[in-house]
């Protein structure tokens, strides 16, 4: 299984480093000295990682055979892709990757059906599940504890418990992934910050507090 584990900014210097927008939780996993990455568009590569440093924050590679400011800068945008085995897991029991959440029935307490996981949206402040109603409307669902009671793997079912407002009456938290992921761009209209969105964003995600 291909996951999306980065995406290459900026050229950095003039010896063929480039930025990084990290979208995965283990970086010195996927994106390690070593390390044979896809890419898209598929043309670029496969790309090799020969460096990797951190500069201010931020992570800079290096790839074999990209040796000055031209070659890095050609290769601005490109989505670096790792090959995951998909028995793998997180480490934490408290994180998931995006493969496994994906097309999860999303139901309350008592049973009630709401929909189902179609695409998640990984933001600077939070993850957001976006949910599919059986009327076709969609549903952004905070991951959080206090509103992700349960998750299921086995039974392919995740149970919330969501705040007045947010399923039915509150029509700012029902919009669809194209939406949420333009309202980021518009805040990070270079790409370069380190949370990325939609499904080529980090590739597990962790249940956070509200």
């Amino acid at each position: 299984m291909q996951l999306v584990v980065a995406r290459i900014g900026r050229a950095h210097g003039i010896k063929g480093e480039v930025t990084v927008e990290v979208r995965t939780d283990e970086p010195e996993l996927r994106l390690g000295p070593g390390a044979v990455l896809a890419t898209e568009p598929a043309g670029t590569g496969p790309l090799t990682i020969e460096t990797g440093r951190v500069h201010s924050g931020r992570l800079l590679l290096r790839f074999e055979g990209v040796r000055d400011r031209s070659a890095a800068e050609a290769l601005r945008n490109t989505l670096l892709i790792a090959e995951v085995d998909p028995a793998e897991l997180p480490d934490d029991p408290e994180e998931f990757y995006d493969h496994q959440l994906m097309d999860l029935d999303v139901v309350l307490g008592d049973g009630t059906e709401i929909g189902r996981i179609t695409e998640i949206s990984h933001l600077p402040s939070q993850d957001l599940f976006i949910v599919e109603r059986p009327d076709g409307s969609e549903v952004m669902i905070p991951f959080v504890e206090e509103i992700v009671t349960e998750i299921d793997l086995e039974e392919q079912r995740i149970v919330i418990a969501p705040p007045p407002g947010l399923i039915d009456e509150s029509e700012a938290e029902v919009a669809s992934a194209r939406d949420a992921e333009g309202a980021e761009e518009d805040a990070d209209p270079a790409g370069t910050g380190e949370d990325g969105a939609r499904k080529d964003a980090s590739d597990h995600v962790q249940k956070g507090d509200a």
